[in-house]
């Protein structure tokens, strides 16, 4: 809506313990299709900055994004803290996507390089993750920010700590693919 040049960016979401990741009953890779498919809401975080699921499967998922204004820096290109979430959804997706009932993973750092500026002419954009390796503890993922045409804006790597459900272990206990927080 443009009111006197003003936009307005309304977001709704659903309560997040609704549809949070029971680890104790679901795989990691089913609850990432069951995000895709509809049968889950999606985490607020993808509802706020309009990304979402496009593929998952066993150690890789992609996200996408339509590119909009509200996601644009002072200097009219995505915002990089947002193509960073983007990617760090699809990398931990990656690695979620790999564990079994019981297990959960989360964000314990990642390096993102930028290669281009993401304008709003580039469409949609999308979010390769793909596991590099996955250890007992300790998982590693890639990925690659990329528009329709295959163009690389972005790559970058994760390492995602990985637990048992109701561990109080400092190594992690995120439910949800999307970093550290989730």
């Amino acid at each position: 809506m443009t009111e006197r040049g003003n936009r307005v960016h309304t977001v709704t979401w659903e309560d997040p313990r609704i549809s949070r990741r029971d680890a104790t009953l679901i795989s990691g890779l089913d609850y990432l299709l069951a995000i895709k498919n509809g049968n889950v809401k999606q985490p607020p975080a993808a509802r706020l900055l309009g990304y979402g699921i496009r593929e998952a499967e066993q150690g890789r998922a992609v996200f996408e994004l339509e590119v909009a204004e509200y996601h644009f820096n002072p200097f009219a290109t995505v915002h990089g803290g947002i193509l960073s979430t983007l990617l760090d959804s699809a990398m931990t997706a990656a690695v979620l996507s790999t564990l079994e009932i019981g297990l959960t993973c989360s964000t314990l750092e990642m390096k993102v390089n930028f290669v281009r500026p993401v304008a709003q002419t580039a469409g949609a954009v999308l979010a390769e993750g793909k596991v590099i390796h996955v250890g007992s503890r300790i998982a590693t993922a890639e990925g690659r920010l990329l528009d329709r045409e295959g163009r690389l804006y972005a790559h970058g790597v994760s390492t995602c700590a990985i637990s048992q459900v109701g561990t109080t272990s400092s190594r992690g206990a995120g439910a949800h693919p999307g970093g550290a927080d989730s």
